[in-house]
């Protein structure tokens, strides 16, 4: 069984609403006028500066994107994206990001001005102009092409790398690594990877998959198999009980009939409220709002005791490897019963972040019972 790591986060990121609009569009343009007639009086170099070189990579929509390079300054939208740059040692480079990355990962350290989108459709381009980047980096369900067009006034590539992607993680960290001159930070995150990728392969070799009920943050919302979680549940021993669903949005989420959840009768929930470092107990709140929903106690899984909440952050971590090796834990406690996946956990955390590990119990907990 493949375990190509792939969102997410967390869960798959939606779009945030349009209550808010997209901020200084208008005068964009404007001010790369004044940018560009600038540029003609001449440039100005400082002698600390190293020599430019010219770096050219594919992004994950296949635009070849030319960065000069090497990167110093990034503006960076998307909690999944910052997790991995600060992973493969490229933390210190950025910039900018947007409000739910510095509300979601505090040890980031910005805020303030550096605050330059609200949501994945919102972002401030005057804001990102003056700080400046070398690159603005983004996931494919944000803005990216108009904030390609926006910013080209403005010489500031825009690349478009989905660390959310779990069947793209490979490719969108080898990207990250060239981008920010940070090879083998991206190496050592592969291999982390892999340690998890092969120990699943390895146990669950043959194994029958396990009917699996996954809830995003909202109550019936689902996933999609083009989305990282359901990669996710495959990976660990599980089977998608909407596999076969059709519709949903952008980021592969769909919002289900509540006796469809009954009907089809999973032997697992897993249900993750929202992502967050900075723990959140809500896990007995969540885990009692849906074991008291309608029909639910004719589920296997309700029945059986096999419910689990987590915070998002946690279960969403390196591509949702983590999140895997915990599924699979659960689903198969006999082939991993010598398998700690709070090690991993703390690695990522420790290694990885760069931040300080309290329990895993902060992050997951469970099974739930009625």
């Amino acid at each position: 069984m493949s375990f190509p790591a792939r969102s997410h986060a967390g869960r798959s990121p939606r779009r945030a609403p349009r209550t808010l609009r997209r901020r200084a569009v208008g005068v964009v343009a404007l001010l790369a006028a004044s940018a560009l007639a600038l540029a003609g009086c001449g440039t100005v170099t400082t002698g600390a500066e190293k020599s430019a070189e010219t770096i050219t990579v594919t992004d994950d929509q296949g635009r070849k994107v030319e960065i000069t390079g090497p990167v110093k300054r990034a503006v960076v939208i998307n909690s999944y994206g910052n997790e991995i740059i600060r992973a493969i040692g490229a933390g210190d480079t950025i910039v900018g990001t947007d409000r739910t990355s510095s509300d979601r990962l505090p040890y980031l350290g910005i805020g303030g001005d550096q605050i330059i989108a609200e949501g994945l459709d919102q972002l401030n381009y005057e804001a990102i102009a003056e700080l400046n980047p070398d690159v603005v980096i983004l996931p494919r369900n944000a803005v990216w092409q108009e904030a390609a067009q926006q910013l080209k006034g403005f010489n500031i590539p825009v690349v478009v790398a989905t660390a959310w992607d779990y069947a793209a993680f490979e490719d969108t960290v080898n990207l990250l690594g060239k981008i920010f001159g940070a090879e083998k930070g991206a190496q050592k995150l592969l291999a982390f990877n892999k340690e998890i990728n092969d120990l699943l392969a390895e146990r669950l070799k043959g194994v029958d998959p396990v009917p699996v009920y996954f809830e995003t943050v909202d109550p019936y919302l689902t996933v999609l198999p083009a989305s990282g979680f359901h990669a996710m549940i495959e990976a660990a021993g599980g089977r998608n009980v909407f596999a076969d669903a059709t519709g949903g949005s952008s980021s592969d989420e769909l919002t289900v009939d509540p006796a469809q959840v009954v009907s089809r009768n999973p032997a697992l929930i897993f249900k993750e409220f929202e992502p967050s470092f900075t723990p959140v107990d809500r896990f007995q709140e969540v885990a009692d709002e849906m074991l008291a929903r309608p029909g639910f106690g004719g589920i296997q899984a309700v029945q059986n005791g096999q419910v689990y909440v987590t915070n998002g952050w946690a279960t969403s971590a390196s591509a949702k490897a983590i999140g895997a090796l915990y599924l699979a834990t659960w689903l198969n406690p006999d082939l991993f019963a010598d398998v700690d996946p709070e090690v991993y956990l703390k690695r990522w955390v420790t290694e990885f972040q760069g931040a300080e590990f309290t329990s895993a119990d902060d992050y997951i907990q469970g099974p739930f019972k009625r």
